[in-house]
């Protein structure tokens, strides 16, 4: 399958790239791709970014959800700890009413100091309160009054999805997997590390969780598609070199995702692996190789026009080659 994943970021260095118009363009990709055989989208949360980073996922996938009838949309991650979790379940159940089974949302404990500052939050408590938020989430989605920090809250309606099918619990370490079996939630790590996996799958048996998930990343997290690899990445190497060593400078010593890639100059981020910018045979491959691509048409602030033409490429050559 073919995702599409927008984070919306604009380093400082592009020109005549406004917020505004990357949002309108995000919007018409998604419009345009739920027609045309692409599976779903990816959104992602961060804040207090030079760059603009998406910080509001929920109220961009009600965008996405409203402006199309067939592709999911996967929140990876909501930050859980920053926000009040009911309003994330009274959210949430909003979107699921108004487009049922389309939407899933993968629980992030977060990690960058400076957002925990921005809400006032305490970040050494995050997974305790992550674990906490969920199960007031999944108690509200009975659909009855209950007690949650000694006041009576109440969630209605209820969501038109089995709540299990609407969360998931993401993150890199053993703590994150056992929080995720203990919840009897699918787990969707950051990292591809089979020790997670095991580690998920024991504590799942351990809990009765009968039906335990777990989805490990594979394959590269950005791929757009052009007839000239070599030209492209000249043209918009900055722009992704700029993308990967901002996010890897989040990155703390415990935290892990395979989306890190430590590179200063864009033959590092080519040999990296997770950048890649392919020619509509060698995407087909990857399809071949992987069951999925992410297509990211809109990363590091580049001309909506070169996405564009990466994902009718994707459309025209690379969806019938496959098919035939």
């Amino acid at each position: 399958m073919f995702l599409l994943r927008f984070d919306l970021r604009i380093p400082p260095f592009v020109e005549g790239l406004t917020p505004a118009a990357q949002y309108g363009e995000m919007l018409e990709m998604v419009r345009w791709a739920d027609g045309e055989g692409f599976a779903g989208v990816v959104l992602s949360e961060h804040h207090g970014t030079e760059d603009g980073f998406m910080n509001a996922p929920l109220a961009v996938a009600g965008a996405v959800l409203g402006a199309t009838k067939n592709l999911f949309c996967s929140i990876s991650a909501l930050l859980l700890p920053l926000h009040d979790p009911l309003r994330v379940a009274e959210d949430v159940a909003a979107l699921d009413l108004l487009s049922p089974g389309r939407l899933n949302v993968v629980i992030g404990i977060g990690y960058r100091e400076s957002e925990f500052e921005m809400f006032g939050r305490d970040r050494s408590r995050r997974g305790a309160e992550a674990e906490a938020g969920i199960r007031t989430i999944l108690r509200a989605w009975e659909g009855e009054p209950f007690e949650v920090d000694g006041r009576m809250a109440w969630v209605t309606p209820r969501p038109a999805s089995d709540p299990h099918s609407l969360l998931a619990v993401g993150g890199s370490v053993e703590a994150s997997a056992k929080r995720a079996a203990r919840l009897h939630l699918p787990f969707i790590p950051a990292i591809s590390d089979q020790a997670l996996m095991d580690a998920y799958l024991l504590e799942s048996a351990a809990c009765g969780h009968e039906a335990p998930f777990c989805a490990m990343p594979s394959g590269p997290g950005l791929v757009i598609v052009t007839r000239d690899p070599d030209q492209l990445w000249e043209r918009i190497g900055p722009n992704l070199v700029y993308d990967a060593s901002v996010y890897a400078s989040w990155q703390y010593p415990d935290q892990r995702t395979s989306w890190m890639v430590e590179a200063d100059d864009i033959e590092q981020l080519r040999a990296g692996g997770q950048h890649l910018i392919v020619t509509p045979e060698e995407c087909a491959d990857l399809m071949r190789a992987d069951g999925v691509v992410v297509m990211h048409p809109l990363c590091g602030g580049i001309d909506p026009s070169i996405g564009w033409e990466s994902l009718h490429l994707v459309a025209e050559e690379v969806m019938p080659a496959l098919a035939g």
